[in-house]
Formats: C-alpha cells, sequence, structure tokens
C-alpha cells in the first residue's frame, strides 16, 4: 500500500483482514508514510496496543523524525529501523563504491542494481564487488546488472514493468514466469505480490500521463510526486506508449485479476495472470 492514497485506518483494516492462505502469516507493506497525519497515526496507535497476531505490518518511509508521533509509536510496538544513507542517495552511494574499487558504472547501472537488490548495503557492497571484478576495467552497464545481479530480499520487478512499458507480450510473459520460478514465497503469493506491484506502476504511469499532459516536464513531475528524476523520466517515456484510456482499462483489467486471483475464478491462477498481462500490454487494434 501508499500512504499516497491508503489512510492509517485503510492500513489497519488491511491488517485486520483474514489472510488468503488461512494459517500463513501477512505481512502488509506502507510506503511513503511520512504523509500520514495526525489522525492516521492515531488509528496506527490504537491498532498497536492489539494488533493482529499472525499479522507484521512494515511502514516505509523517508526522513521520518525519531521524535515524531509515527515514530514514537512504532517504538512502543515494534522496531524502528533507521539507514544512515537516505533512500533516494543509494544510488549516488553504489556509484562512489564502484570507483573506490577502481571500476567504472553508468548511472542507470548504479540505479539498476539498487532495484535489484534493493537497499541493504552489505548486500550491495557484495554484489557491487563482483560486478567490478566481473567487468575486469569494462564499463558497468544495466545489461551486466540484469545478466550478474543477484536479488536477495525481493525478486526484481522491473523487467516486468519494462517490458509492459515497451509493449513487449512475450518479455512480460517471460519476465512473469521468471519472477515466479525465482521468488521464495508461494507460487499465489508471488502472484498475488506481481498484481499488486503492476498495479502500483500503472496508476504511477497514469499520474504522470495526466502531468505530461498538462506540460509537466520529468523534472517537475518527479518534484511534484517525490520520485528520482531517472524513474519519472522512464515512467513518462512508457506514457508515451499508451492511449489514457488504455492505462484506465488497464487499471480495471489488473482490478479483475485481483478478484480472479482470489478465488473469483474457475481457470488456474497462472493462467489469469497471463491472460491479464497479454490484455493490459498488447497493442489495441484501433492502434494497431
Amino acid at each position: 500500500m501508499s500512504a499516497r492514497e491508503a489512510s492509517g485506518a485503510d492500513a489497519v483494516a488491511a491488517c485486520n483482514a483474514m489472510g488468503l492462505f488461512g494459517g500463513e502469516g501477512r505481512l502488509v507493506v506502507v510506503d511513503e508514510v511520512e504523509r500520514w497525519k495526525a489522525d492516521d497515526v492515531k488509528a496506527l496507535a490504537a491498532y498497536l496496543a492489539a494488533p493482529a497476531p499472525a499479522t507484521v505490518l512494515a511502514l516505509v518511509g523517508d526522513e521520518v523524525k525519531a521524535d515524531s508521533p509515527l515514530a514514537k509509536a512504532v517504538a512502543k510496538a515494534g522496531e524502528v529501523l533507521s539507514y544512515n544513507v537516505a533512500k533516494r542517495r543509494v544510488p549516488q552511494w553504489v556509484a562512489e563504491q564502484f570507483a573506490r574499487l577502481g571500476a567504472k558504472a553508468e548511472p542507470d547501472a548504479c540505479r539498476a542494481l539498487v532495484e535489484v537488490v534493493g537497499d541493504d548495503l552489505d548486500e550491495l557492497a557484495s554484489e557491487i564487488d563482483k560486478l567490478a571484478t566481473w567487468a575486469g576495467g569494462e564499463t558497468v552497464t544495466v545489461e551486466t546488472v540484469e545478466r550478474l545481479a543477484v536479488g536477495r530480499a525481493e525478486t526484481p520487478i522491473f523487467a516486468l514493468t519494462d517490458a509492459w512499458g515497451r509493449r513487449d507480450v512475450a518479455g512480460v510473459l517471460a519476465a512473469a514466469e521468471s519472477l515466479l520460478e525465482r521468488s521464495h514465497r508461494p507460487r499465489s503469493g508471488e502472484l498475488l505480490r506481481i498484481a499488486a506491484s503492476l498495479v502500483g506502476h500503472v496508476g504511477r504511469v497514469r499520474r504522470i500521463a495526466r502531468l505530461v499532459d498538462e506540460g509537466a516536464r520529468p523534472q517537475e513531475i518527479a518534484g511534484r510526486l517525490k520520485m528520482h528524476p531517472f524513474a519519472a523520466e522512464k515512467a513518462a517515456k512508457q506514457a508515451a506508449n499508451f492511449t489514457r484510456d488504455e492505462l484506465e482499462q488497464a487499471i480495471v483489467r489488473l482490478a479483475e485479476l485481483d478478484t480472479a486471483a482470489k478465488g473469483g475464478s474457475r481457470l488456474p491462477a497462472d493462467l489469469e495472470l497471463e491472460r491479464a498481462l497479454v490484455d493490459v500490454t498488447r497493442e489495441s487494434e484501433r492502434a494497431a
């Protein structure tokens, strides 16, 4: 979930909702929680007094102060994890580590490495050392990262979203299958993660498309949506490949996939995923 759209009460409701797979634990992740207001924190604090026993709630935010009401509420019931390198500066840190090893890396490759590995600095340092050694003086590119870097905490989703943005149906299906095969989660759980991630990505592209229509440039969009300029520029390019109606229809189609994957269809969930990915990626007959 994103605090851009979800309130504290919404997060609490998600935590208290019954899990799809019975006794298995649930993880509810809410990003951009620095946006929450006093009422959101109040709802969260009330929930933390008696949290759902099988649910882990992870709140992710940038520059949340340790003495803020949100941080204090979390500290009373769980753990507050603070990182010395701000999340938005991690790609810069990656570039500095390559330079320290005497290696060259493209800026896009540094950002791609963070997408693949995550923002754990120890894991990033291990991958940086491996890639620098492999490169042997050659420049580390995005292709190098995609071929050699190993994601740990999460299997990277960007291969799928990039293929969708190119309207590459075969690439989308191959990326989805790779995600399903490489995930440490049950296949059903990874399928739902793929659907949710794509919903979030398409939603961002749709918002950016509207800003582009208003005449906003990627740098301005990045500031207004609190995105990295590279991510905003990439999403703007993807938006240009879709009509506004197609983006609206993609959101609806992915919502149908979510319902189908949660028991709303008699077809296998894998097949429902494949059908939905084809529907939201391929060019419409009118466009063709």
